[in-house]
C-alpha cells in the first residue's frame, strides 16, 4: 500500500544502478560503470577517460537472433567475466526473473545459463565467491551451475507456488522488501537460503475477465490481517553433496513469526539473522551454526509500537547485506531506543555497543561504511524534516555529526558513494530547482570537471518565481506539522478559491517533500495553479519523517483516527485563510491516501466537499498481515481498533461528492474493498460516482489508454464538483 513513494523510488533508483543495470562504480572507487547505447564503458576519474568495455555488437547469442539487451550486469569476483541478465519478465512489482548470459572478457564467449531449464525463468543468479559457480533460482527451486563444465545441479526438488525455495511470497516481497532469497557462503561450498511454506496461507482469488471468452480465476497466496503468515524455514544446502542441513530458528506454532533478514556473519560456518514476532515489536539477531543448526541470541530490543525494517534506513537493503567491521568482529545496527533514530556498532556476541550517531535527529538512510577513513556517511535533516542532506560521523563514536551537503543546496539531496568514499554521485532538487546530477568530488563537493550541474540548475531557478510555499501549521489540539501550498496564477487575496487536499497519512509515505515536482499533480490534465485552484499537502504524525520516535509511531493501533484527525484539524486552520472558499473543499489521494480520502470524507463531512479515492483499503481486515499487522496489532486482540479505523464503519456519514477508482487486477489492495464499501454506501442510499479498471494492478498502469482515461476521469470530476478559478 506505498503508491505514493514509488515515485520517490523512481528517483533513487539512479543511484540503485547497482541492481538495476547502470552505473556501478569499480571496486577501487577510481572509475565507474555505465551502459551507453546498449555497451558497457568505464569512465576513469577524475579525467573522465572512456574506454568501451563491452561492445554491444559482440553480444549476439547462438540460440536467439540479434543482439541481447542487457538489464543489468554484475562481475565475477576476478573481473574476467560479466554475467548479463536480459529477456526480463515482471514478477509482482518488478522484473525480476529473465535470461542470464556469462560473457569471458578474455576470449568473448557468449554463454547462456541454465540452458535446460525454461526460457526466462531463472531469478537471482549469482557467480559464487571463488567464480567457480553459478546459483539461481528456477521455478520455486535452487540451482547451481558449474561454469567450467556446464553441468546443472537441483539444489532443491519441493519447489512449488505453495513451497517456495531461494525467492519469497507476495506478503514478504511487498513489506520486507525480500526478493533474492539465497546468499553464497564465503567458501563458495554451500548456500543458504529461505523456505517460505504456503500451504496453509489462504488464497485470494482475482478474476481475469479481459484475456479470455471465460473468466479465469488468479489465486495469490495472500494472508490478511489475523491470519497467520506463511511458514518460513532457514536451510543451508552444500552444493556438492546437495544435503540440508535447517537452521533451528525459534517459530510460534500458533501465531507465526519472520525472518525478514538473513546472511552469512563474515564467517562460512555462521549465519546471522533478524526474527521478528508476530507482531513486529519484538526484534532478535541471531547467530546460527551451519554446522548443527542451532540458533543463538546475540541482540535483542523490544518496542511498545512496531521496530522498523531495514529498508526503512538503509534503501540498498534491498538488494542483501549486513553492515560488518572490523574483519567480523562488529556490525552496524541502528535502533530508536533512545528516541531517535540511531546507529550503533554492536560486537558479533551483542555483549558490547557503541552508539556512533549522536543528538536530537534522525538518521534516514546510510549512504556508506569508509572503515579506513573512520567516517559513516548517513542522511539526515535535524532542522528541517521536508528536506535530506548529507552527513557523517567518526565510526568509532567520537566528535560530532559533521553537514557534507553545502549550506548554499537547500533541498533534498541524495548521494552513491564510492568505495574508498573520495567520489560519489549526487543528486539536487528542490522545489523550484530541477532535479540535477553530477559526479563529485566528496572532499570539496565539487563536480568533476568544469560544468558544476547542480550549482548551474540554482543559478537557473534563482530568477524563477516559485508556485510553490512551505509552512508549518499548529491545530488547536497543539499538533504542529509541515505542508505546502500552491497557490493560483494572478492569485487575488481578496478572491475566494478552491482547496484542494493531497493525502497519503500512513508510516510508508511522505508527501511534503522539498524537491523538485512538488505541488505537481501528475493526474491533472493541465496545469491546477493555472487554472485557479489552491494545491496543498501536510504530512500529520505518523507519516516516516525525520522528527523522531515519538512522532512516527503516535499512530500505533490509531491509523485511521489520529493521522486523520490531524488532516482534518489542519483543514480546518487553512479554512480560516480569507482566499479559501469553504464550499470548494476537496481531497484525494491513492492506496493509503485513498483511505484516507475516505476517512476524512466520511469521518468529517463538514471539511471534505468532494472526494476522488484511488485503490483504497475500506476495511483494515482485508490487508495483508505484515503491513496492517506491524502499525494496528491482531485483530484477535483489538478488533475495534481495526474496526474504528475503516472507512467503511462510517460510510453512512457520506454528504459530499466522491468519485472510487479501483482496478480489478490489483494484488495489493484487492478490488473487494471497493465493493464492501459500495454495499454500505448502497445500505444508506449514499449517491456515489465509480470507476473499476478491468485487470488493472494497483498502479492502474497497464493496457492501452489506461492513463488518458483515468486523467481526464479524475480532472472532469474535480472540475464539475470543485470548479476552478477566483470568486
Amino acid at each position: 500500500m506505498r503508491h505514493l513513494i514509488i515515485l520517490f523510488f523512481l528517483v533513487v533508483s539512479f543511484l540503485n544502478t547497482s541492481a538495476q543495470g547502470g552505473f556501478q562504480w569499480t571496486p577501487d572507487g577510481k572509475a565507474y560503470f555505465v551502459l551507453e547505447e546498449g555497451s558497457l564503458v568505464s569512465y576513469q576519474l577524475p579525467q573522465m577517460s572512456r574506454t568501451v568495455v563491452v561492445d554491444k555488437s559482440i553480444l549476439k547469442p547462438e540460440d536467439a537472433p540479434g543482439v541481447i539487451n542487457i538489464k543489468s550486469y554484475s562481475f565475477s569476483p576476478d573481473r574476467k567475466k560479466l554475467l548479463i541478465f536480459t529477456n526480463t519478465k515482471k514478477v509482482w512489482r518488478y522484473e525480476t526473473m529473465g535470461d542470464y548470459y556469462l560473457l569471458d572478457l578474455e576470449g568473448w564467449k557468449l554463454t547462456k545459463m541454465g540452458r535446460s531449464l525454461p526460457a526466462s525463468s531463472l531469478m537471482f543468479a549469482k557467480i559464487s565467491p571463488d567464480g567457480k559457480k553459478l546459483a539461481y533460482v528456477s521455478n520455486y527451486n535452487l540451482y547451481s551451475e558449474d561454469l567450467a563444465s556446464g553441468q546443472i545441479s537441483q539444489l532443491t526438488t519441493d519447489g512449488s507456488r505453495k513451497r517456495i525455495n531461494g525467492t519469497f511470497d507476495w506478503a514478504y516481497e511487498e513489506e520486507f522488501f525480500c526478493r533474492d532469497g539465497f546468499r553464497w557462503s564465503p567458501d563458495s561450498r554451500q548456500i543458504a537460503f529461505w523456505q517460505i511454506i504456503a500451504s496453509s496461507t489462504r488464497e485470494y482469488l482475482m478474476v481475469n475477465n479481459t484475456d479470455s471468452i471465460y473468466p479465469v480465476a488468479v489465486p495469490v497466496e495472500y494472508p490478511v490481517a489475523g491470519e497467520k503468515p506463511s511458514v518460513f524455514r532457514i536451510g543451508v544446502v552444500e552444493t556438492d553433496t546437495k544435503s540440508i542441513k535447517w537452521m533451528k530458528v525459534p517459530d510460534d506454532p500458533i501465531l507465526g513469526s519472520y525472518v525478514p533478514r538473513m546472511e552469512w556473519a563474515a564467517d562460512p560456518n555462521e549465519i546471522i539473522l533478524q526474527h521478528l514476532d508476530r507482531k513486529q515489536q519484538q526484534s532478535t539477531l541471531m547467530l546460527c551454526d551451519v554446522r548443527s543448526g542451532e540458533a543463538t541470541t546475540i541482540y535483542s530490543e523490544k518496542d511498545k509500537a512496531w521496530i522498523d525494517i531495514l529498508p526503512s534506513w538503509d534503501q540498498d537493503y534491498a538488494y542483501g547485506g549486513w553492515d560488518w567491521i572490523n574483519g567480523g568482529r562488529e556490525f552496524l545496527w541502528v535502533s530508536e531506543k533512545d528516541g531517535w533514530r540511531h546507529i550503533y556498532r554492536v560486537s558479533r556476541d551483542g555483549k558490547k555497543e557503541v552508539l556512533v550517531t549522536r543528538g536530537e535527529f534522525d538518521v534516514m538512510d546510510i549512504m556508506s561504511i569508509d572503515e579506513k577513513g573512520n567516517y559513516l556517511y548517513y542522511m539526515a535533516s535535524p532542522q528541517n524534516a521536508t528536506q535530506s542532506y548529507l552527513y557523517r560521523t567518526r565510526l568509532d563514536g567520537k566528535g560530532t555529526p559533521e553537514k557534507i551537503s553545502p549550506a548554499t543546496q537547500p533541498g533534498t539531496h541524495d548521494y552513491n558513494i564510492a568505495p574508498g568514499a573520495v567520489y560519489a554521485q549526487h543528486v539536487f532538487s528542490n522545489h523550484k530547482v530541477e532535479t540535477a546530477r553530477e559526479l563529485i568530488s566528496l572532499k570539496d563537493h565539487r563536480a568533476i570537471g568544469e560544468k558544476q550541474p547542480v550549482e548551474e540548475a540554482i543559478r537557473v531557478a534563482a530568477t524563477a518565481e516559485s508556485r510553490i510555499n512551505f509552512f508549518t501549521i499548529t491545530t488547536s489540539e497543539g499538533v504542529t506539522m509541515d505542508g505546502w501550498m500552491a497557490k493560483p496564477s494572478h492569485f487575488d487575496s481578496t478572491k475566494k478559491y478552491p482547496v484542494v487536499f493531497y493525502v497519503y497519512t500512513e508510516p510508508w509515505g511522505q508527501t511534503a517533500r522539498d524537491s523538485y515536482g512538488t505541488g505537481f499533480n501528475h493526474l491533472y490534465r493541465g496545469d491546477m495553479v493555472e487554472d485557479g485552484y489552491i494545491y496543498i499537502s501536510i504530512d500529520n504524525r505518523g507519516t516516516p519523517v525525520g522528527k523522531g520516535r515519538e512522532w512516527r509511531k503516535s499512530v500505533y493501533r490509531k491509523i485511521g483516527t489520529v493521522n486523520i484527525r490531524d488532516q482534518a484539524m489542519a483543514a480546518k486552520e487553512i479554512l480560516k485563510l480569507s482566499y479559501v472558499d469553504p464550499e470548494r473543499v476537496a481531497v484525494w489521494g491513492w492506496s493509503g491516501g485513498g483511505s484516507a480520502t475516505l476517512n476524512l470524507m466520511f469521518q468529517y463531512p463538514e471539511i471534505y466537499k468532494t472526494g476522488i479515492s484511488v485503490a483504497a483499503v475500506g476495511n483494515q481486515l482485508t490487508y495483508d498481515n505484515i503491513y496492517q499487522e506491524r502499525y494496528m496489532g491482531l485483530p484477535q486482540e483489538n478488533r475495534e481498533d481495526f474496526v474504528k479505523g475503516s472507512p467503511i464503519t462510517y460510510a453512512k456519514n457520506l454528504k459530499g461528492n466522491l468519485l472510487y477508482i479501483h482496478g480489478t487486477g490489483d494484488d495489493n489492495v484487492h478490488y473487494n474493498n471497493a465493493e464492501m464499501l459500495f454495499n454500505e454506501l448502497i445500505r444508506f442510499n449514499k449517491q456515489f460516482q465509480m470507476m473499476s479498471y478491468p485487470n488493472r494492478t494497483h498502479s492502474i498502469s497497464e493496457g492501452e489508454g489506461t492513463f488518458t482515461h483515468l486523467s481526464t476521469l479524475f480532472t472532469n470530476y474535480l472540475k464539475q464538483y470543485c470548479p476552478p478559478g477566483g470568486k
